[in-house]
């Protein structure tokens, strides 16, 4: 696969990160495989996750082709963006598709990137998983390795203004490769839950204190923060769904 657009996006966004004064941690990057497919399974705090994420590949020298809605693909400015990244739209109308077409990628050698919480998570813990991941890696024979994001939460997530100030630690952990099989999709997904929730326990408690002391609203409650908890998570999700409900509804009977 040709990259004409993806590598000087690279150079930019570094120069990017390093004018926002970011400080990178990196853990465990030895576990992304230098040459062949590899499906990444990423946890999900905040809307520039598949930005910073993709630095996780750096160090093994690798492109990752995120799946990502197809709503940013049909979006004016990042739609001719992800589609010159090679990135891989997901329809939900069409799921078998998109499935279809990571399987294809990951059996080419490329590694993509994938959200299996589907959606960011408001709490900053893991929500449930989707049987996807485990699903994609098993069709196409591909190791599934958990990656953790800490700290990017901080800088644009849901519920709180955008923040680009300078110097803010971006923490990114990898954990050992799942091998699944498809013989139990399910007991992959608890498996591979079971690992994102260690390597984010050990990230939380490895990021500097300064940078979030008791009470910050970017620090999961069940660590003496400020955020909602899962069950409050859980409930602001659902309003937000039935609001875009009511709004989808409304626009279609003023179409009328």
């Amino acid at each position: 696969m040709r990259d004409l657009v993806y590598p000087p996006v690279i150079v930019t966004a570094k120069v990017l990160f390093r004018a926002m004064g970011l400080r990178f941690r990196f853990e465990g990057t030895e576990h992304i495989p230098r040459s062949g497919g590899a499906l990444l399974a990423f946890n999900h705090v905040s809307y520039v996750d598949f930005v910073l994420g993709g630095y996780a590949a750096q160090p093994a020298g690798r492109l990752v082709r995120f799946m990502a809605k197809r709503e940013l693909f049909d979006h004016r400015w990042t739609g001719p963006v992800m589609r010159s990244l090679h990135h891989i739209s997901v329809d939900r109308a069409d799921g078998l598709a998109s499935y279809d077409e990571g399987v294809r990628y990951l059996r080419s050698g490329e590694i993509v990137g994938i959200f299996p919480e589907a959606t960011i998570s408001r709490s900053f813990e893991l929500k449930d998983l989707k049987t996807g991941a485990a699903r994609l890696a098993a069709t196409a024979g591909v190791p599934l390795v958990p990656v953790v994001l800490w700290g990017t939460q901080r800088i644009k997530t849901k519920d709180h203004p955008q923040d680009f100030s300078r110097g803010k630690t971006i923490a990114i952990t990898v954990g050992e490769p799942l091998h699944p099989t498809g013989d139990s999709p399910v007991a992959d997904t608890l498996e591979l839950k079971a690992r994102m929730r260690e390597l984010l326990d050990r990230t939380i408690r490895a990021y500097p204190d300064e940078e979030q002391p008791a009470g910050s609203w970017w620090l999961p409650a069940s660590y003496g923060g400020s955020a909602p908890t899962p069950e409050e998570a859980e409930r602001l999700d659902a309003n937000e769904k039935r609001d875009r409900a009511r709004a989808r509804a409304a626009k279609r009977a003023a179409r009328r």
